[in-house]
């Protein structure tokens, strides 16, 4: 097989994998990283941002026309990683949410500010060992779950009373995304180093701030904070565009 037959199969293989296909994801959960290292860094293809100083790179998932994938440029697996919680570690969650008109502009529409999320699922909840953050739309039953439930979420964390898409979430304001969101998690557990891998996070901007729900796996709850996400984004696009 060609260099370039191989490479368009991986491109094909991570499409799949972030789709959520079990089989694929048995056979590579690397298949990420693997474009990101083997791919992105020498050429910057088929990544739309590939920024060593910064320490992120950016694809466009073959899930959704407007869905990208924000991802380390060094090898990191996900929310358990030590690596989030030391200092210099940049600040993914701010990154990609400097990235979020990538969305509009792919489906051609200027998107209002309150139909994006960011979200990263939890260990058991997701298919790839590489850590990389959605960006992309929400669904419409999140935003009004949450319009509803908003003047209870202050700045300490509360758990919501009433279920979004079916999963309970607690949640907390903040301000901004100076601080990462990794941490605000992190400070809130008894033992990050090992419990942060069953949670999900997933980032709302709402009222000039912003809502961070945390999930953590239970049960039949494998906390994959992206199905709050719709990667059609049917409530927020107009008839012409979808």
């Amino acid at each position: 097989m060609s260099r370039n037959s191989r490479l368009t199969g991986l491109a094909v293989l991570v499409g799949l994998v972030v789709a959520g296909c079990a089989a694929v994801h048995e056979r590579d959960p690397d298949a990420l990283w693997k474009i990101v290292h083997e791919r992105c860094a020498i050429g910057g293809r088929p990544c739309a941002v590939y920024d060593a100083k910064a320490g992120y790179a950016l694809l466009h998932s073959l899930e959704g026309k407007g869905q990208y994938l924000l991802m380390p440029t060094v090898r990191m697996s996900g929310i358990e990683s030590p690596a989030l919680l030391q200092p210099g570690t940049p600040n993914y969650f701010a990154l990609a949410w400097l990235e979020r008109d990538r969305v509009s502009k792919a489906y051609g529409v200027t998107l209002p500010t309150d139909a994006l999320s960011l979200a990263i699922n939890s260990k058991p909840g997701r298919s790839q060992d590489q850590l990389h953050i959605h960006i992309d739309c929400m669904t419409a039953e999140t935003r009004r779950s949450l319009d509803a439930q908003d003047g209870l979420i202050g700045p300490m964390w509360s758990d919501l009373p009433q279920a979004v898409e079916g999963h309970h979430y607690r949640a907390i304001r903040l301000p901004d995304l100076d601080r990462s969101p990794f941490r605000v998690l992190a400070d809130s557990l008894s033992s990050p180093q090992t419990e942060m891998r069953a949670h999900t996070l997933v980032v709302i901007p709402t009222h000039g701030s912003f809502i961070l729900l945390d999930d953590a796996a239970h049960g039949l709850d494998r906390a994959s904070g992206e199905v709050l996400q719709d990667h059609a984004c049917r409530a927020f696009l107009p008839a012409s565009a979808r």
